[in-house]
């Protein structure tokens, strides 16, 4: 069992950042690809972005390409998302998940733990 929990989320105002990290436990942490995935009302969740578990691999949406990236400290046991540049449609519950192996995935099924979530609100 992998237990996994976000922070970081907030109220910020467009254009400005937010830095979510999601702290893992239970397993050893380097054995496990993770992701970002994300769910505003009304919507399906979706995929935001997934780093392997070396962290030389990562995969973003098109949507956050160039205004967000995610890294992993394995020592530390916890990924982050640095989010720049946000904009209302990033408003969302931001979820953090992990899945056995080294490969990322953008399939929110591929991942077998997931966080509670931290929701991120943007202002126009």
């Amino acid at each position: 069992q992998v237990q996994l929990v976000e922070s970081g989320g907030g109220l910020v105002q467009a254009g400005g950042s937010l830095r979510l990290s999601c702290l893992a436990s239970g397993r050893t942490f380097s054995n496990y690809a993770m992701g970002w995935f994300r769910q505003a009302p009304g919507k399906e969740r979706e995929f935001v972005t997934a780093i392997s578990w070396s962290g030389r691999s990562t995969y973003y949406a098109d949507s956050v390409k160039g205004r967000f990236t995610i890294s992993r400290g394995n020592a530390k046991n916890t990924m982050y998302l640095q989010m720049n540049s946000l904009n209302p449609e990033d408003t969302a519950v931001y979820y953090c998940a992990a899945k056995s192996g080294s490969v990322a995935s953008i399939e929110s099924k591929a991942y077998n733990y997931w966080g509670q979530g931290t929701q991120v609100i943007v202002s126009s």
